[in-house]
């Protein structure tokens, strides 16, 4: 018996109105899945919708339409009374580490915030729990009396994920959580998220535009474009074998450490479309190489091009036009 995933995401519209019957279609249908103990990272563009789908997923936004389902449970439409227990399940990591932090409070008393909010400890066994939270993210026990200024970029960033690991979730969602960081430090918070996800058994939405950060550590890859998730598959499918034209465009930007090896750029024309107002038929068929009469009329949908492996692209119903490598 196939075990249900933890998270469901089914069609999910995220509209924001802007007057005269006009919207930002944010996200406009997008679908996946996270299983328990495992990374989905979601990939794409800056504006192509994927920290709208992190928000809508914590329920911070309210969605236009479609379901978010938590282990089972529908939340999409639940009341913030009733939703309150289970937001401690799932959490966050934000993508700037010092304005997420109250720069008025010490550290222990920000770690300490969700769990007194939800009642979880309290008196000493809550001193107690704010000094293992501060050793499991590396960071020394007197790091609880200073305020977040006092640190750097990398150590407060650890500070956000041991809040968002203070009230034992089952799944973090990490909002372009490294991005801000030098080389060497990402590659610190990135082994701290794998070493942490292991000991806990927790599984992550890991939300990127560095798709190097992002092979180092997921287990399937979903890539957006423009509201709509146009390709999905394990993380050897979307490297090694990627189907769908963006998808191919955006790994060949990803530069190869190898002198002797001549990079195979893909390049793309044109910018991305507005999302008030996006292309008909497919969303890429303005900047895709591969665009022919039927990618302006009709939108693809999400077909097998695999094992667990997922696109939606016109290119797959059309042999005679199969994409070059």
């Amino acid at each position: 018996m196939t075990e249900s995933p933890l998270l469901q995401v089914n069609d999910l519209v995220k509209h924001y109105p802007t007057g005269g019957g006009r919207a930002v279609r944010a996200v406009d249908g997008v679908s996946f899945t996270v299983a328990r103990g495992q990374t989905l990272s979601l990939v794409g563009e800056s504006g192509c919708g994927k920290s709208t789908v992190a928000r809508a997923v914590l329920r911070l936004v309210t969605p236009t339409s479609g379901e978010i389902i938590l282990d089972g449970i529908r939340i999409d439409e639940l009341t913030a009374e009733v939703l309150r227990p289970l937001r401690r399940r799932i959490q966050i990591v934000f993508q700037d580490p010092f304005s997420s932090l109250n720069p008025r409070m010490r550290v222990r008393d920000i770690i300490a915030e969700p769990i007194r909010n939800f009642g979880i400890e309290r008196g000493e066994n809550l001193r107690k729990r704010v000094a293992v939270l501060l050793e499991t993210v590396r960071l020394p026990r007197d790091a609880a009396d200073r305020f977040p200024h006092e640190f750097s970029g990398g150590q407060r960033q650890r500070i956000g994920i041991a809040r968002a690991l203070a009230t034992q979730p089952d799944l973090i969602v990490c909002d372009e959580a490294v991005s801000g960081l030098d080389v060497s430090v990402k590659a610190q918070i990135v082994n701290l998220l794998q070493d942490i996800q292991r000991d806990f058994g927790l599984a992550l939405l890991f939300i990127s535009h560095d798709l190097a950060v992002v092979e180092h550590m997921t287990q399937r890859v979903a890539v957006m474009y423009l509201g709509k998730i146009v390709e999905e598959g394990g993380r050897r499918d979307i490297f090694v074998s990627p189907k769908h034209p963006y998808t191919q465009a955006l790994l060949s930007a990803v530069p190869i450490p190898d002198p002797e090896r001549a990079p195979t750029r893909v390049l793309l024309s044109g910018d991305v479309p507005s999302s008030v107002n996006p292309p008909s038929g497919c969303r890429f068929h303005t900047r895709c190489p591969h665009a022919f009469a039927r990618c302006q009329k009709e939108d693809p949908v999400m077909k097998a091009v695999g094992p667990q492996h997922l696109a939606a692209c016109h290119l797959y119903d059309e042999p005679q036009v199969a994409p070059k490598r």
